[in-house]
């Protein structure tokens, strides 16, 4: 979709539909687009891999929702996420509302602000120190053993791994240097014993409301994405997976005993983010801690689960948000 519009003077400007959505993944979007399309929902998707916009481009619409990931790089379309970055902050500045916009997608790009801003929220979150040299860790005093090695710009659990100690992270980054893309920054985060049996919990939100809680069981893994194409209802290998993993496949179940104050401290973190649509993930350790550390913008919905949990299509819900969205829109 080319989505310029020219805009020679304010009474010549016409949009071209109410409502973009900016996206990478096309088989994430395909639940959401049907919901539109079902709902009679005028709008025009915007391909990030392949795009182009000058300073003079006038928005296309008066609502955008970016549905951009971290984990673009992993699908070989890194350059989707400068892209989207800088072509928000263009919209932003010309007047155009962008849904889980360009300061959201900052934070979501970087596991050292959203420490940051736990931090700054009093909430427990996992002890992180970010680095982009082996060598610069040695004279600390904080790290603490094992560890779970990150990339600063995550998505999809991509290039995870538990670390036991400074030799053997020196040794896996001699081993596989890719684990430095794509941004050069590394994250050694605090390891966190739990109940694998319970799992850990995700909460999603929209407009700072709950609209489920589920239980995410591992099994070891670290891609949690709760698409349906990434891990299937029946267990089976995804075929569009870019993060494959061995091992039995991740459990998901709804929560609906999720504790009140969990979604409180989780309704928090999602207004001060910034966040429209989102999800938020903790977890319970067996010291009694309940610990905060996932802000994610990009939520890919799981209709099984927010059927189990309410009784609703979860897609459905979001087209709910967007159509309340572009009518305040024209309000104002």
């Amino acid at each position: 979709m080319d989505a310029r519009v020219k805009r020679p003077q304010d009474s010549d400007l016409t949009l071209i539909a109410p409502l973009a959505v900016l996206y990478e993944h096309p088989e994430w979007q395909k639940p959401l687009l049907a919901a539109m399309e079902r709902r009679c929902v005028d709008h025009v998707v915007i391909d990030l891999k392949s795009a182009a916009f000058s300073e003079a481009d006038w928005p296309a619409a008066a609502l955008y929702f970016n549905q951009a990931s971290p984990s673009a790089y992993v699908r070989g379309n890194a350059r989707a996420v400068p892209y989207v970055l800088a072509y928000m902050r263009h919209l932003e500045a010309a007047g155009a509302r962008v849904l889980n916009g360009s300061r959201v997608f900052e934070l979501e790009l970087s596991k050292t602000s959203q420490a940051r801003l736990l931090r700054s929220l009093d909430v427990d979150h996992p002890r992180s120190v970010t680095f982009n040299s082996v060598e610069a860790l040695r004279p600390r005093d904080d790290l603490t053993w094992p560890a779970l090695l990150k990339p600063e710009q995550g998505g999809s659990g991509a290039r995870i791994q538990v670390v036991g100690s400074l030799d053997e992270l020196e040794q896996t980054l001699a081993a596989e240097p890719d684990l430095w893309l794509p941004d050069n920054l590394l994250v050694l985060q605090e390891y966190l014993k739990h109940d694998p049996e319970r799992g850990i919990v995700r909460l999603e939100f929209i407009g700072g409301e709950l609209l489920y809680a589920m239980r995410v069981v591992s099994h070891g893994r670290f891609n949690l994405c709760p698409s349906i194409v990434c891990n299937p209802v029946d267990g089976s290998s995804s075929e569009v997976c870019e993060v494959p993993e061995p091992g039995p496949p991740v459990d998901f179940y709804a929560y609906p005993e999720v504790p009140r104050e969990a979604v409180e401290t989780g309704r928090r973190i999602f207004r001060a983010a910034g966040l429209d649509v989102g999800g938020i993930e903790y977890i319970d350790t067996v010291d009694g801690r309940r610990v905060f550390y996932d802000i994610n913008a990009n939520s890919n919905l799981r209709e099984p689960v927010a059927r189990e949990y309410g009784g609703f299509d979860p897609f459905d819900r979001v087209v709910d948000f967007l159509e309340a969205q572009l009518s305040a829109s024209r309000v104002a």
